[in-house]
């Protein structure tokens, strides 16, 4: 059967065509009265959800099911899914832009159907909606506005991170009819609502409330156009009007002489208005030009971007305004380039010589007659059409010497794609603008959301796209409704997704677990190599061990820390030590993470459990160190000795740790006693301390105590002395008969202290020197005559030479060493 010339339904309305393809015949079941029904549906071809209309009375069917349900069907009619509901009235049904069902309750509460599969979030418009209740609904592509029953707007900005937001109160009176302005097409990029009350129309945002000063009210229906620049206005006089959405401009006017109120006002696309009654639809374009189409049934009226789906029971159409590159190529009497070249292929065909004159005829044009031909046959859904422009392209293409065929091949590719999703079966039927927008990603989503997925595979792998989340969605779907035994569908799963990039496990093990199946979800993590993503759901199954176990197996130490604190939140701490005690990589980040935050208290209890007594006692010390009161310090560090007592092993600690709490004693005893503080010092500096402060006998008796070796004593004692210039004490010890340190020290110590003449006096007690060492230190003093003579005696010439140069022949210095020399070196 010869396909129809594409200009059969075609339908002039003013200087443009429209056109009404029929898509899909046989939707619904003849016992379903669609006039009983609501119906909506997604935009870009998507499905359709109809509900059961509460104000029509329907006559009793023992057959059918009295509980009220949402059915959703595919545009050819195939039932995807049936959702039962049990939140009462129904007063808002509709669609977001990626094909989320909202089904708002009489009491506000929203549910948002987001998979074709009956699952759902749910959030609710808040207490004023709870309160006075849902009077309707009107939804965009991303949020909703609901009216309640006391005229009180609220507004939803997003589904995925629901806020509902009361707009401004719009004044009182009934509201007649009311639409919304997208965000996307306002100047305040805030949801916008055009409100019909008594005979004008008020423009309400989050900000104030506009009177647009209309006299032709009230409007029984407002329609604003996919653009946002228009809206259509329907009368309760019967005449619709269309004016420019900031209602500066009245464009035209239409009297449809009927006294009865339209069930839809809908654009078609952005240059015409669709008025539809029961069985009737009209299209309304500029200066009043209408085109009628009549149905033996009722229609329900859908509206998308470029153009409106019209559904009965009988068919689905899709109403739109003919692409002008259609309108060029097959417009009756048309001789543009595309139509010619149309026509040479078909001669072509029949093998007529009259195909290579059109070719020479359109020969100037023919770059644009390809592309031409090429863009129409997107616009086509007839397949044989398609073909026949192609065709002509290719023609066209082959007679040019230089011609760029990507967007050939990408139409080709495109068609392709949009022909298999509208079969029947899969039924979305997508127009060429439509899978534009839609994109192919998203096109993809569609599909998995219906469960096609061997043909979304077969796209994603036509159109070169990534396959992973339609495996992972399959798994999940799988694990989800699988009958079979938890062993076959982790095997079944893992055979047929091993070795594929970009695969998920832990999104197919998530969904097992919220199915009830976690062992089968733990057999799939297994097969996650990513242990980030396995480490969190190991968590939430209450798999403690395992995700501790693959969290140090993947050698994250944050990874690691993030389980532990997790346990550490969770678990007492004795069964907490129990879990990390036996793994080394656990502990020792348990560990470095107190140490690092001063968490004491951790760390004795992990040393507790793990019998470390050296560290425990380590920590006692450390606190200890750190505390302000002696008493309390003792007190820790009779705990740390407590702790060491109970080894043999460990009494050299033992040992310091009962001095260190013996010199803390005694030095609270001298804060009490003395004016100066001696706490926190070690056993030296309080030595050196109490010496400078004259308390001999007391530092003998912290000597004593800790048995101070002799030497030490002698040297805290002669830094004690110069530190506090005690010449005379100094003078004193200079005439003992020995030193345990030697007396180079003192001559070093006075020297540096600023006193070269005591310093002088230990010069000679000095009898280990070497040879030429007291000279040095004559001369550090200033005595250069002493020091000549100590060379002289130690027959220095040279020491002798270099003092003589220094002190000067001329002065009486010089003159003494001069004379001292000239007896020694006479020679």
């Amino acid at each position: 059967m010869e396909a129809a010339h594409p200009t059969t339904g075609w339908e002039k309305v003013g200087d443009q065509f429209y056109r009404k393809t029929q898509l899909y015949t046989a939707i619904f079941d003849q016992d379903l009265d669609l006039d009983n029904y609501i119906a909506a549906g997604a935009p870009y071809g998507g499905a359709v959800a109809i509900c059961r209309d509460e104000t029509k009375i329907i006559s009793y069917q023992p057959s059918k099911s009295s509980k009220p349900s949402i059915d959703i069907y595919s545009c050819a009619g195939k039932l995807l899914k049936s959702i039962p509901w049990e939140k009462g009235s129904i007063k808002g049904l509709g669609w977001s832009e990626d094909e989320k069902l909202l089904v708002v309750g009489y009491d506000g509460t929203v549910r948002c159907y987001y998979n074709l599969q009956g699952d759902f979030t749910q959030f609710t418009l808040g207490r004023e909606a709870e309160d006075f209740g849902v009077r309707e609904c009107r939804f965009y592509d991303h949020g909703m506005v609901a009216l309640l029953t006391n005229n009180v707007l609220v507004s939803v900005s997003s589904y995925d991170e629901p806020r509902p937001k009361l707009l401004v109160s719009p004044p009182e009176g009934d509201v007649h009819a009311w639409a919304i302005i997208s965000p996307s097409f306002t100047l305040s990029r805030s949801v916008e609502v055009l409100l019909s009350i008594g005979k004008t129309v008020y423009v309400v945002d989050a900000t104030e409330c506009e009177d647009r000063f209309l006299d032709i009210g009230p409007f029984s229906h407002i329609s604003v156009s996919p653009n946002g620049k228009f809206a259509a206005l329907y009368a309760s006089d019967g005449k619709a009007h269309v004016i420019t959405a900031d209602f500066q401009s009245r464009l035209s006017e239409h009297d449809s002489r009927s006294q009865l109120t339209p069930k839809y006002l809908e654009w078609c696309g952005n240059d015409a208005v669709v008025i539809a009654w029961e069985d009737e639809v009209n299209v309304v374009g500029p200066n009043n030009a209408v085109a009628s189409f009549v149905y033996e049934g009722r229609v329900h009226v859908i509206a998308d971007h470029d153009g409106v789906r019209l559904l009965t029971n009988d068919v689905c159409d899709f109403l739109q305004k003919v692409p002008d590159v259609t309108d060029e190529v097959f417009r009756y009497g048309t001789q543009s380039p595309a139509s010619v070249l149309l026509d040479a292929v078909e001669q072509l065909e029949n093998q007529s010589p009259k195909a290579d004159d059109n070719i020479q005829l359109i020969r100037p044009n023919l770059v644009e007659a390809v592309d031409t031909c090429v863009a129409a046959a997107g616009h086509e859904f007839n397949i044989h059409w398609q073909k026949q422009l192609l065709k002509a392209a290719s023609f066209g293409k082959s007679v040019l010497d230089i011609y760029n065929s990507d967007d050939f091949v990408d139409m080709c590719e495109t068609l392709r794609v949009i022909n298999a999703v509208r079969y029947y079966e899969i039924g979305l039927p997508l127009s060429y603008e439509q899978y534009q927008r839609l994109t192919p990603e998203g096109l993809i989503q569609r599909l998995i959301n219906r469960h096609e997925y061997l043909l979304a595979l077969r796209i994603a792998g036509y159109l070169r796209l990534p396959t992973d989340r339609i495996y992972v969605h399959w798994a999940s779907a799988k694990v989800r409704v699988g009958t079979e035994d938890d062993d076959s569908i982790c095997r079944l799963v893992v055979e047929k997704l091993s070795g594929k990039p970009g695969i998920s496990f832990e999104a197919i093990a998530r969904a097992a677990y919220d199915e009830g199946r976690g062992r089968l979800a733990t057999e799939l993590l297994n097969h996650e190599p990513r242990a980030g993503r396995q480490v969190p759901l190991l968590l939430s199954m209450e798999e403690d061990e395992i995700a501790l176990d693959k969290a140090i197996e993947s050698g994250d130490s944050d990874l690691i820390l993030f389980v532990i604190l997790h346990l550490k939140k969770k678990l007492p701490l004795a069964s907490f030590f129990r879990v990390i005690n036996s793994r080394p990589v656990a502990t020792a980040l348990v560990e470095s993470s107190a140490a690092l935050e001063n968490d004491n208290a951790l760390l004795k209890d992990l040393y507790y459990q793990d019998d470390r007594r050296v560290d425990g006692a380590g920590v006692f010390i450390r606190e200890a160190l750190n505390q302000l009161d002696a008493r309390t310090s003792s007190d820790k560090l009779a705990l740390a000795a407590k702790l060491l007592s109970d080894s043999r092993e460990n009494t050299f600690e033992v040992a310091s740790v009962k001095e260190a709490a013996t010199l803390l004693r005694m030095q609270e005893a001298l804060d009490r006693d003395l004016t100066d503080s001696f706490t926190g010092l070690s056993v030296n500096e309080t030595l050196f301390k109490l010496i400078r402060l004259g308390y001999q006998n007391k530092a003998k008796k912290i000597q004593s105590e800790f048995k101070v070796p002799e030497k030490v004593v002698w040297w805290i004692r002669l830094r004690a002395l110069v530190a506090k210039r005690d010449w005379n004490e100094i003078e004193d010890i200079a005439k003992s008969r020995r030193s345990p340190i030697g007396w180079e020290p003192f001559f070093n110590q006075i020297l540096q202290a600023g006193n070269p003449r005591l310093a002088a006096s230990f010069i000679p007690k000095c009898t280990n020197l070497e040879a030429g060492a007291a000279v040095a230190m004559y001369e550090k003093c200033g005595l250069r005559v002493k020091a000549a003579e100590e060379a002289v005696r130690i027959r220095d010439v040279d020491a002798w030479n270099r003092l003589l140069e220094a002190a000067g022949r001329n002065t009486q210095e010089g003159r003494e060493i001069e004379a001292l020399g000239a007896l020694a070196f006479k020679k």
